[in-house]
């Protein structure tokens, strides 16, 4: 795909990106374009503009993901700082970018005397990534937090979908493929910042003493089966700590996997095939991969 095939642009395009820094396994290829938008309106008329043939995927903070060795064809979209704020828009109510973190929107609230959003502090991505994901953590679920959001979809058009719409269900919502969402609003109750403070320490010292937070992970890899733990299930299928090349289950928490250094998409993704097949022998439980994995091999 030739530059000048591509619409002009307000924000930055570039060709051969590498991904490996914007992700958190720190592997991985390039992505054929990187377009980062200066606003949503620049974002719309990229994609209207843009050959329908041409694949395109969102990218947030990188966490959830392993982006294999061949790269991601087509163009993957980045939202930067312009999609990065959190105002509060009414009683209860914060407007949040689609590019903003986790821990800029419960922060926000504590400030607001917003509380029931604490748990966002705990999910490593941006609004985006968890408004699709029905991010949760340490009791809470974006679906019972979420009012509704804004989309732009493949082919330019803006939407606010409401949570309904949405149809969450366990780390899925129903948002179309190629849809970027890049606003959402948060309701939650009324609550003293001091309270709010305390359960965001809680939960912050609870994942450090229970994650590898240190280290070039993905977060958790595979969904939790109904009425298992899907560490425990890996933990015993005897996974604790076992390597595939340069990745590593962790020993710390065994629904993490690690990239002790040099590992390569491949050797990741092999890894945790491994886990779920020794899973499945073990118990005859499926894991289902909770990370996504993008691109080519």
């Amino acid at each position: 795909m030739m530059a000048d095939t591509l619409p002009r642009v307000a924000g930055k395009l570039t060709p051969n990106a590498p991904l490996a820094p914007l992700v958190w396994f720190k592997s991985g290829g390039t992505a054929e374009w990187l377009f980062e938008p200066r606003d949503a309106a620049d974002l719309q008329q990229f994609l209207r503009d843009l050959d329908p043939a041409v694949p395109v995927m969102a990218l947030g903070l990188g966490s959830n993901l392993i982006v294999r060795d061949g790269g991601v064809p087509g163009v993957v979209v980045r939202l930067g700082k312009a999609f990065a704020k959190v105002t509060l828009s009414a009683d209860l109510t914060l407007d949040c970018g689609g590019g903003s973190s986790g821990i800029l929107v419960s922060s926000t609230a504590r400030d607001n005397g917003i509380a029931g959003l604490e748990f966002l502090r705990s999910i490593p991505g941006t609004v985006g990534g968890f408004v699709r994901m029905n991010g949760g953590a340490y009791g809470g679920e974006v679906k019972d937090v979420l009012t509704e959001c804004d989309v732009v979809l493949r082919g330019g058009t803006m939407q606010t979908v409401s949570n309904t719409l949405l149809n969450y269900t366990y780390r899925h919502s129903n948002l179309p493929q190629g849809a970027i969402v890049v606003a959402a609003r948060f309701k939650g109750r009324a609550g003293n910042s001091d309270d709010i403070q305390a359960e965001m320490d809680r939960i912050s010292a609870s994942r450090e003493a229970s994650q590898p937070l240190r280290s070039k992970t993905g977060g958790s890899t595979f969904k939790n089966p109904d009425g298992h733990k899907a560490w425990q299930l890996v933990d015993d299928a005897g996974c604790r700590g076992l390597t595939v090349g340069g990745a590593q289950v962790s020993e710390k928490h065994c629904n993490f996997l690690l990239n002790l250094g040099e590992a390569t998409s491949a050797d990741i993704e092999a890894l945790g095939e491994e886990v779920r097949r020794r899973v499945r022998d073990r118990s005859g439980i499926e894991l289902e991969w909770e990370i996504q994995r993008v691109g080519k091999t």
